[in-house]
């Protein structure tokens, strides 16, 4: 009877386990496409755009918590005016969102990662990061932790944002509504790179942004998450909390809880802590 309740057990822990994705049984293209490819029988994947369209797929699957990781290699060379985006969303005007978007450049230039986090349809919480590699050059993992206590965005194992539940201070956080995993290549040039300044130059066309090795830890709407460590965790440990400060300190450049001038009434709520991890 032991050894039966043992391997029961076992069993419904493993549901949890990490389980690495396949594109045709996990996701599908949702639009542009002929410039979306599957290539090595769905273990890697790419967006394209050019001056007729983009692309963009999504999660076959809803998730309500989720640990998750994804590889992806960002369009090369001049990329000026381009917008690579990974997020999670919820449907409707109330909806709510957790967004990594990668903001090209000219040649040479870096790249800007762009994360927001919406709940109940209230964004405007942006902050933004210089990386300290090339994404272009090969792929890197991207990845969110997304529980009732905190989301946390981190970039190959190194935390750079952490967005806490503070219910306690009025502040909204998306918990309630489940939500399916976009990604998109897309024209964002009237905006993404240096205020919509710097245009697309399509003689670069096309644009590829390549992904695999997705990874999914997470809840659907339906199931219990709370025997999972990642489930119940509230902080980040001292060596995860220096490198979020390294993080923060060398490659932060736009930080919402620092914006005076946007905010001249006061800034969110949820800025008022003595944490570097709002």
């Amino acid at each position: 009877m032991a050894m039966l309740f043992f391997c029961l057990l076992f069993a419904h822990l493993a549901v949890f386990q990490y389980a690495s994705a396949n594109f045709y049984s996990d996701f599908e293209i949702n639009w542009g496409n002929d410039h979306a490819k599957i290539l090595d029988n769905g273990e890697q994947w790419q967006l394209t755009l050019n001056q007729s369209s983009g692309s963009g797929f999504k999660s076959k699957n809803e998730y309500l918590f989720a640990k998750l990781d994804m590889q992806i290699k960002l369009v090369p060379g001049d990329s000026a005016g381009t917008v690579t985006a990974y997020y999670l969303s919820s449907q409707g005007d109330t909806h709510d969102e957790i967004d990594f978007e990668f903001l090209g450049n000219l040649s040479g230039d870096p790249y800007i990662m762009h994360t927001n986090v919406f709940s109940q349809g209230k964004g405007n919480r942006e902050q933004q990061f210089y990386l300290w590699f090339d994404p272009t050059a090969d792929f890197h993992t991207y990845s969110v932790l997304w529980n009732p206590q905190q989301i946390v965005f981190s970039v190959d194992g190194t935390p750079v944002r952490v967005f806490k539940n503070k219910e306690n201070l009025g502040v909204t956080y998306p918990k309630n509504q489940s939500m399916i995993i976009y990604s998109s290549l897309w024209n964002a040039d009237e905006w993404a790179t240096r205020g919509g300044a710097v245009k697309i130059d399509w003689s670069k066309a096309p644009f590829v942004a390549s992904f695999q090795n997705f990874r999914s830890q997470a809840c659907s709407p339906s199931s219990d998450c709370s025997v999972n460590s990642w489930y119940n965790e509230q902080g980040l440990d001292s060596t995860q909390q220096q490198k979020l400060q390294w993080v923060r300190t060398n490659y932060m450049i736009y930080d919402y809880c620092s914006d005076v001038k946007r905010f001249p009434q006061g800034l969110p709520a949820e800025c008022a802590s003595d944490s570097p991890s709002t």
